[in-house]
């Protein structure tokens, strides 16, 4: 028995649309992340981008569960005295909902420089728009992501 390894040009790639609305944020980036690995397909390769292109639609309308909301943070830091800003969930979504779905798949992604490319392959629209209309990306539910 041989072990198969995938190789970048035999891979066959599709494009996904995913409605955030009413969806917890976990979970989504959870089936996010495995789509754009692409632990879903038989040919998976850990050290291959063979994932899919994935659209994330009306990311302002995702939910955390608890209390969430008002005690998850988000920090940055300058690397200068006094340079520390923190900002809370509520305000993130408000602000910049695509932010809080990307940094939270991208912490469910490897940490090397395969993983920066697999996020190059998600984008997301705060609203039901989106500019990715002429690749007739599949419309699925983050349950039937497996």
């Amino acid at each position: 028995m041989k072990t198969y390894m995938a190789k970048k040009e035999s891979i066959e790639r599709k494009r996904y649309l995913i409605d955030a609305t009413d969806q917890i944020l976990g979970k989504l980036a959870v089936a996010v992340a495995k789509l754009l690995m692409g632990k879903n397909k038989p040919a998976y390769t850990p050290h291959v981008d063979c994932g899919d292109f994935v659209v994330v639609v009306n990311a302002g309308k995702v939910r955390v569960t608890g209390n969430k909301a008002r005690t998850k943070t988000y920090e940055k830091y300058s690397g200068y005295p006094g340079g520390r800003r923190v900002r809370s969930f509520e305000h993130m979504i408000n602000k910049n909902p695509a932010f809080v779905i990307r940094e939270a798949v991208r912490r469910m992604l490897p940490k090397n420089k395969l993983a920066r490319k697999m996020l190059k392959k998600l984008k997301i629209s705060r609203g039901p728009d989106h500019k990715h209309q002429v690749q007739r990306p599949q419309e699925i539910s983050i349950s039937d992501v497996k």
